[in-house]
Formats: structure tokens, sequence, C-alpha cells
């Protein structure tokens, strides 16, 4: 017997309205699994523990977004948590400048996120161990290769509960936009990456241009910062923590190139401080001791200071491997009394620092403390 014509239609019909609404079902649901494991994935976190408020698909673009996550850290004895990380939104997608160029990349893009390193006392590997676990957490909601990264109005913060006083200082306005980080369209370049990052600090501005290739096997990047006119009276609880100094006036900047290819690094550092006042009518109370050594920290300032300019700067070059980076000291020394003495420095990056610095940069000059004091390398067996 033969299928009658309208009964076979009928049954595409049902089945198409039940894959349908099969879809729509599956559509509604999605985000609550979603959101199910990804909570549960944060909670099983060693060391962490975490909660994402909502998760919204948007199918058609080919991307998830995460409002509302927070990160805490727990201390393994005491169970107690401190603030680690949170954002308002991560948006996590297909990146489609990619993919037109025949690669299947990511990008990430967070909204008003919230780091905070909080330490005994600052140390570096910690930092560099926190954002590990940073990363982590990014690459278990990524299943695609990051290629694009941007960050709108960040803040991060460090505090030091243990100090006295306690210091917590921070940046915020944070924007940073990282493309190309898999190298999906500019395969020929050697520096195909690019990072471009600003930042608040305590009225001063600062601002970061990197060109980068990320999937070298050694470091190979060409950077340049610079940090302009940060307010540091608004920096005396770190002054005081770390220093037991108290500043009346001043301001702060950095200027710095760096590149690094082949295992090898070049590059300076020129940090610049501007009217600085460290003893002032503000430190009547403080006690006799904390006033003699102000008043060295002040002194040496002065002998230090560009007097047309009021300002103390130096400029240290460095060049090395980067598994045993070092620093010419009697050349900083030298600058140091050169730029006391003779001529101020420029506050601005010198643009002297790139790819060529690191393979054919030649030997600094010997200035008058290095003649004296420096070893001949080559003599020295």
């Amino acid at each position: 017997m033969k299928t009658k014509p309208w009964s076979r239609k009928k049954k595409i019909t049902v089945t198409l309205i039940s894959l349908v609404l099969f879809l729509a079902a599956l559509r509604i649901a999605l985000p609550y699994i979603l959101l199910h494991f990804a909570n549960k994935s944060l909670a099983e976190m060693k060391g962490y523990s975490g909660h994402i408020q909502d998760i919204d698909l948007a199918l058609i673009r080919g991307a998830y977004r995460i409002d509302s996550i927070y990160l805490n850290k727990t201390d393994s004895v005491s169970g107690t948590q401190t603030p680690f990380f949170s954002a308002s939104v991560i948006d996590l997608s297909i990146e489609w400048k990619a993919l037109l160029k025949g690669s299947l990349a990511g990008e990430v893009q967070l909204e008003k996120p919230y780091l905070v390193f909080t330490k005994d006392k600052v140390e570096p590997a910690d930092v560099a161990e926190d954002s590990a676990s940073f990363k982590k957490v990014l690459d278990g909601f990524m299943p695609l290769n990051i290629n694009r990264f941007e960050i709108n109005n960040g803040r991060i913060r460090y505090r030091d509960l243990t100090s006295s006083p306690q210091v917590d200082i921070q940046m915020d306005q944070m924007h940073l936009l990282a493309q190309n980080l898999r190298n999906s369209y500019d395969s020929t370049s050697l520096l195909p990456a690019s990072v471009d990052a600003s930042a608040q600090i305590y009225e001063g501005k600062l601002t970061l241009d990197a060109k980068l290739n990320p999937l070298a096997d050694v470091p190979t990047f060409d950077m340049s910062a610079e940090l302009n006119n940060t307010n540091l009276v608004k920096l005396n609880d770190f002054f005081q923590a770390y220093a037991k100094i108290d500043v009346n006036k001043g301001l702060f900047g950095l200027y710095t190139e760096v590149a690094a290819k082949d295992n090898h690094f070049a590059g300076y550092v020129k940090p610049i401080l501007k009217d600085l006042d460290i003893l002032g009518k503000e430190d009547r109370k403080d006690n006799i001791f904390q006033k003699l050594w102000e008043g060295i920290a002040g002194g040496v300032g002065q002998i230090l200071r560009n007097h047309p300019k009021d300002q103390v700067a130096t400029k240290i070059p460095f060049k090395g491997e980067l598994k045993d980076p070092k620093t010419n000291v009697w050349y900083a020394l030298g600058q140091i009394l050169q730029n006391a003495f003779i001529q101020a420095l420029q506050p601005s990056i010198d643009g002297e620092i790139s790819m060529d610095s690191v393979e054919n940069g030649e030997e600094n000059k010997k200035n008058f403390f290095q003649k004296i004091f420096s070893k001949d390398q080559k003599n020295k067996k």
C-alpha cells in the first residue's frame, strides 16, 4: 500500500515542528546549563571560590556573554576569602576578521574588570602565579585560541594589610587592546601582534605600545612605555610603609624602551622626579629619627637635582641575555651626576631602541666613573 502524499507531508511537517521546538527548548535551556557547569568549575578551582550571575547566548555572531563574575582567593588554613578578580561583563566570541582570513580564533572583551593583589610583601613570583591562575580561568571559558583581547575601564589594585601604615594603591581607567595574538592575519611580519594600553595612576597617565611575536620560541618584542605626572603625595602610605619617608610635593615620570630577540635584550629606563619636596612644615610631628632619614633622602634629592628645570632624573641603559639581565650601575651613576650639573633629560621617549638595537647595538661609551671602576671583561678569565 502506498503512503498518501498528504500523510507524507504531515510527517515532514510534524518532524520539522518537533525539530524547531527542540532547538528552541535547547536554546532556552542552554544558558542555564552553561551557567551551572561554569559555576561548578569555579567552585572546584583549588585555592579559589567564584560565582557567575548570568550567561547570555548570541548564536548569530557565535558568542556568549558572562554577566557579573567574581573570583576570590581562599586561604587553605583559615578558609577566609579575599577578592581577586571581578568583571561586570566578559564577552567571548569568534573573531570574524580572523575567520575571513581562514583562521578559526576567538576574541575576548572585558568590561570593568577588577584585579586585586593582596600580599604580605611584594613578591613578583606570587604576582606571576596569580596572573597564571587568572589566565587558566579565561582558557576554561574560551575553547578557541584567543587572537584579540580587549579591556575597557579596568582597575588593578595592590594591598598590603600587614604593613604600617597599610598600603592600598591602584591604577584605574585602564584600556588594553591586544590584536593578532595567534598571528591569524599577518603571517609575514616579524612582530605580527600588537598591544596598546593606557591607564591613570594618581593623576598621571600611563601609556604602552608594543609589537611582539607571541608564537616565537623565545621572547621577541619591541616595546615602549611612559608614565607622566603621577602625584607622589597620593602614594605617601606606600613611601611611609616601605621607605619611612613623607613626600610633601613631587611628580613622577618614567620612560622606557625595551626590545628582545634571540634571547638577548636592549633598552633603557628613564625615571624623572619633578618639584620633589621630602622635608616640609608638614613633618613637624615626626620623631627625630624620622626627620633624620627624611633629611638624608631630601639632601640626596637636592644634590642630584637639575635646578634650572627643578627635576631629578637619570637614564639607565641595559642590555644582555634574558637568562642573566644586568644593568650598568656606573653608567647610571654617571648619568645622574651629568643630569644634575650639566643638562636635564627631556621628559619623553627617545625613540632609539628597536629590534636592530638587540642584534647590532654598540657598546655604551664609558663615562668618568666607568673608566675608574669598571673592569675589562675581555682580559678577565
